[in-house]
C-alpha cells in the first residue's frame, strides 16, 4: 500500500533547482507505469505529454493543480507539435521554476526524440532525470502471450524502426531474413506489405510466423498471426502497431491470455 506521506516525501527531490523529469508512460495500460513515475505525476506542476499516453494516467495519478499540455506527434499530421516547440515549452517552464514532467509513451529510450531534448536541457544547464519504463515491444509481447526469447526458439531480440527504410539496405534485409533472432518492428503503419515482400523475396523460413499487434495493452488490443507467405489480411490497423517475426510467435496460440473485445475503434 502506498501511503500519502510517502508521496509527499518525494517533494524534497525538487528543492534543488529547476528540474525536468523525462518519464515513460508505458504502451497503454495505465498500471504499467513505474512507482517512480507515479511519484513524479503526483508532484509535477507541468506535464508535457505525448499522443500515445493513456489519459486515465492523468485521471488516476496527478494532483488537481497540474497543467497538462498535449504535445503529441503523428506522422504527416498538421496538428502534430514540432520538436522545436516541445523543446521551447520544456525550457520555458523549467526556467520559470516549475516542476516539469515530460511524459512519453512506451519507454523514453526506445525510438523517441529524447536526445534532442537532452541537448536542450544541458544547453540551458537544467537538471534532469530519466525514468525508464515498459516499451511497446515488451507490452505487446506480454499481452499476446509471446515470450520474445525462449529456449529452442530464440536467444536474441532486435528492435527495428520502420520510420526510415532507406537506412535498411538489401544486404541487411537478407540478413534479417536468415537470422534466428526475434524481430520486432516499430512504426510500421502502412509499411506492412513492404516488409512482407522483402522477407518473401529473401526466402524467410516458413516456420517463422508474423504477429501484427495494434493498440497493445489497451482495452482495444488486437492481434493477428500469419504465415508470411499467406498474408492476405486487409482490415484496418489502428496505430500504434508492433510486428513480431520469429519462431516465438507460434507460442501465442498456447499461451494467449488477453481477451480481445469485438469492437474495432481506435483507443488513442
Amino acid at each position: 500500500m502506498i501511503l500519502e506521506k510517502d508521496i509527499f516525501l518525494q517533494k524534497d527531490f525538487f528543492k534543488k533547482k529547476p528540474q525536468v523529469t523525462i518519464a515513460s508512460a508505458g504502451p497503454g495500460d495505465p498500471e504499467l507505469i513505474t512507482l517512480k513515475t507515479f511519484y513524479r505525476l503526483k508532484n509535477s506542476e507541468i506535464i508535457l505529454t505525448d499522443r500515445l499516453v493513456n489519459y486515465n494516467i492523468f485521471k488516476k495519478y496527478t494532483n488537481k493543480f497540474v497543467k497538462i499540455i498535449y504535445v503529441g506527434k503523428k506522422g504527416k499530421d498538421k496538428k502534430s507539435t514540432s520538436q522545436k516547440k516541445i523543446n521551447k515549452l520544456m525550457i520555458y517552464y523549467a526556467m520559470s521554476g516549475k516542476f516539469v514532467l515530460r511524459l512519453k509513451g512506451g519507454d523514453v529510450s526506445i525510438f523517441s526524440n529524447i536526445l534532442d531534448e537532452l541537448y536542450f536541457l544541458t544547453k540551458y544547464n537544467i537538471s534532469y532525470e530519466i525514468i525508464p519504463g515498459v516499451t511497446a515491444a515488451l507490452g505487446a509481447a506480454a499481452y499476446s502471450g509471446i515470450p520474445l526469447t525462449a529456449r529452442k526458439y530464440s536467444s536474441s531480440i532486435r528492435f527495428i524502426t520502420c520510420h526510415n527504410f532507406i537506412k535498411i539496405n538489401e544486404l541487411k534485409w537478407k540478413e534479417l531474413s536468415k537470422t534466428e533472432d526475434t524481430l520486432v518492428f516499430y512504426m510500421t503503419g502502412k509499411k506492412i506489405n513492404f516488409i512482407i515482400k522483402k522477407f518473401i523475396f529473401y526466402k524467410i523460413a516458413k516456420e517463422k510466423l508474423m504477429a501484427i499487434i495494434w493498440q497493445a495493452t489497451t482495452p482495444m488490443q488486437k492481434i493477428k498471426i500469419f504465415n508470411i507467405y499467406k498474408y492476405k489480411y486487409k482490415n484496418i490497423f489502428f496505430s500504434p502497431i508492433i510486428i513480431i517475426i520469429g519462431k516465438v510467435v507460434s507460442l501465442h496460440k498456447k499461451f494467449k491470455w488477453f481477451k480481445e473485445k469485438k469492437n474495432k475503434i481506435p483507443f488513442f
